[in-house]
């Protein structure tokens, strides 16, 4: 049965009481780590007065008491195989980027969470001066994509790649026999050729079939047509159990080589189709051992001298303050981590002082059995079973009580201040307005105190690359209907970043909150009348362009509340479709609430944060991550002759001299909020002087007039 609201506190009151009785016995169980190379860190610069950086790269071994309550919410812990102590075992690879000379380090530890193992550090000139730089493996079904058995690669002995990963416990019947379950995947679209994978999102299903036994009892494997966000299929067709095989057919006809992570399809695959399975996979890895491994591995940067074998902590006495940033699926992880208590250590002790979580809005599919956290928002995968706010708020969708996801930490007093940014393409394609809205859209959820909030309006995923160049006609963006987004979000993280650290480092308030609320009304149902988009000839709204959330049926033995358990239902039944909502727009179709970039302030478009795909199964359908725009016509001419109801960019800036005078203004303004640094603001308006922007027209006496009205003293 799914886990009751009771359960949920008591686990919450043992969280509590571990608080208090074993900060002076136990310690984060990092056993040892080892240090495998050094080297100049971000290419041997110089990092403003903190001078040059050397790079750390490891592996860190640990070991987690599956009866300790801090781990004890772990699923599977309990199955995981132990050593003599009774604990289960983890290998991590880690990297470190500390100043050479350490004396200059500020005492702030930055957190880097990996986005599917990828580096999370920033590039040398977005280091900030003076930090320690840490990042680990914690997603372990990366060390799965192989036909070999897990891990792919032992990280008992050096590892080679570049990524950072962990290797987990395989969890076990009691009596040591497979533990089975249903998995579900699809097949890449536009796939060709007899020979195929299952993916989720862009990395290969990280679980093999427990037999190459292809009968319906064991698989369901079906071609779709076409299907909605809401999970309404069109024509549906089962596929024969004789007709495909676990093989691989790329060199050898059907039934192929037998592979367990491929397909063939003996008459081959449809490009213009879905493909979709469930089918019985074996051996869950316990997923949720990278929450604890991050925990300790903070922890033990943060405070320990030595590991158990003697080798000395490289940065012993040097952290005062932790900071963990995490973007887009390390956002997510975040929020869960904090959400299932991991905010604390075994020794009671506070693990993040801050946390930056940006462009993501859900929690993580991955302390589930047969868990897939390299997801996003896709049809069918957990994203927002549990709470996705902040604060108490009562989910009547799920019947839970009045809770957030800082119920825990509060518990124990170990909640981190949260800086948490996003921007457009999160509320139509990540399902982020029940975080400020819940799953009914008839109130704002209060913000709590520690928690700091900024939307980034009329951007794609993380930002467009920024600029000042005007262009007509700009291609679509890969399958989409229109041209990328260039709206940029860098320049506001940076300045954020900086105003964040001051607050964990010196108390500094942050500015003042700046995002859509309902009583405002600045969050509408996602139609063109609501959001009052204009007609633009070429670049219709039509309300498809968003991904609704959705209640979703996984079975019986999931806990809703904290996203755990055992998947029965696969895919899962669609019990209701939930409200999606957004911003309104101006007469250009651009949203206005939140902290604008310059850009937006100054635009040369149309810019969104939805896009469509132009053709295949989701024609019209949000185009996944990415955000488009459309340009301003150049003159007024073309405006009138295109029909267009915006000002063209003539008729708002006149001249290059007026636009840049523009660009000025909103940079000038944007400082003096705190939402850009003075060095990016000189940055911008250099950027928009060598920019082409009304360069190839000749002004009139008209735009002469608009260029002065524009470059009058106050904007000097």
């Amino acid at each position: 049965m799914a886990l009751k609201h009771t359960r949920r506190a008591a686990i919450m009151a043992a969280g509590a009481a571990c608080s208090l009785t074993l900060a002076s016995t136990s310690q984060a169980e990092v056993t040892q780590i080892v240090i495998d190379s050094t080297a100049p860190a971000f290419g041997g610069a110089t990092i403003g007065n903190a001078g040059t950086y050397t790079l750390v790269s490891g592996r860190v071994f640990g070991s987690l008491d599956p009866n300790d309550p801090h781990n004890a919410i772990i699923q599977d812990i309990a199955l995981a195989p132990t050593n003599k102590q009774g604990k289960a075992g983890y290998i991590a690879t880690f990297q470190l980027a500390m100043p050479s000379n350490l004396s200059l380090a500020s005492g702030l530890l930055i957190y880097e969470v990996p986005n599917r193992g990828g580096s999370a550090f920033p590039a040398a000139s977005g280091v900030v001066p003076g930090a320690v730089y840490l990042q680990s493996g914690w997603q372990g079904d990366l060390l799965a994509h192989c036909t070999t058995a897990y891990p792919c690669t032992s990280l008992k002995a050096p590892y080679a790649g570049t990524n950072q990963v962990i290797e987990v416990p395989i969890a076990h019947n009691p009596d040591g026999s497979a533990i089975t379950g249903p998995v579900y995947g699809h097949i890449a679209y536009g796939a060709t050729g007899s020979t195929a994978q299952l993916i989720i999102y862009t990395q290969p299903i990280p679980y093999k079939p427990a037999t190459r036994d292809t009968s319906p009892t064991l698989v369901q494997f079906w071609k779709v047509a076409q299907q909605s966000i809401t999970g309404v299929d069109g024509p549906k067709t089962p596929i024969p159990y004789n007709t495909w095989a676990w093989a691989d057919c790329s060199t050898t006809p059907f039934p192929g080589t037998p592979d367990p992570t491929r397909i063939c399809l003996k008459n081959g695959f449809d490009p213009n189709a879905l493909y979709e399975m469930v089918f019985t996979a074996k051996d869950p890895l316990v997923l949720g051992v990278g929450y604890a491994a991050t925990r300790d591995i903070v922890a033990f940067f943060h405070h320990a001298t030595t590991d158990s074998k003697g080798t000395a902590n490289p940065v012993a006495g040097v952290v005062s303050k932790v900071l963990i940033n995490g973007v887009s699926q390390s956002a997510s992880f975040i929020r869960s981590s904090i959400h299932l208590g991991f905010n604390e250590d075994e020794a009671g002790r506070q693990v993040s002082d801050g946390a930056w979580t940006q462009i993501d809005g859900r929690q993580l599919y991955m302390n589930v059995r047969f868990a897939l956290p390299d997801v996003i928002t896709n049809l069918y995968m957990m994203a927002d079973e549990a709470p996705v706010w902040w604060a108490d708020y009562r989910d009547p969708d799920r019947q839970h009580p009045p809770a957030g996801m800082l119920d825990r930490c509060r518990a124990t007093s170990t909640c981190p201040e949260i800086l948490e940014t996003f921007g457009s393409n999160e509320m139509y394609e990540e399902k982020m307005s029940p975080d400020l809205i819940g799953t009914t859209a008839v109130g704002d959820i209060p913000l709590p105190s520690n928690v700091h909030r900024y939307y980034m309006p009329a951007t794609t995923h993380g930002g467009g690359a920024g600029g000042f160049t005007y262009v007509a006609n700009p291609p679509p963006a890969g399958n989409c209907s229109f041209a990328a987004n260039p709206n940029p979000e860098s320049n506001t993280n940076t300045a954020l970043e900086y105003d964040f650290i001051s607050l964990l480092m010196n108390g500094t308030p942050m500015p003042p909150n700046a995002y859509p609320t309902l009583a405002a009304g600045q969050l509408v149902p996602p139609t063109q009348a609501a959001e009052k988009f204009p007609a633009i000839p070429g670049y219709p709204f039509e309300g498809s362009q968003l991904n609704h959330p959705e209640k979703f049926d996984f079975g019986p033995q999931i806990d809703y509340f904290d996203q755990t358990g055992i998947i029965t239902n696969q895919p899962p039944i669609v019990q209701r479709v939930l409200p999606e909502y957004a911003p309104p727009v101006n007469e250009d179709g651009n949203e206005t609430v939140g902290v604008p970039s310059v850009l937006l302030q100054a635009p040369l478009a149309t810019y969104t944060g939805w896009n469509t795909y132009a053709t295949g199964p989701f024609t019209g359908q949000q185009c996944g991550l990415s955000g488009s725009s459309y340009p301003f016509e150049e003159t007024r001419a073309e405006r009138i002759a295109a029909k267009d109801p915006r000002l063209s960019v003539e008729e708002r800036y006149g001249t290059h001299a007026g636009y840049v005078c523009a660009v000025t203004a909103a940079a000038n303004s944007a400082v003096s909020q705190r939402f850009l640094l003075a060095t990016d603001a000189a940055t911008l308006m250099a950027q928009a002087e060598a920019g082409n922007v009304l360069t190839d027209i000749t002004p009139t006496a008209r735009d002469e007039g608009i260029a002065r009205r524009l470059c009058r003293g106050k904007y000097d």
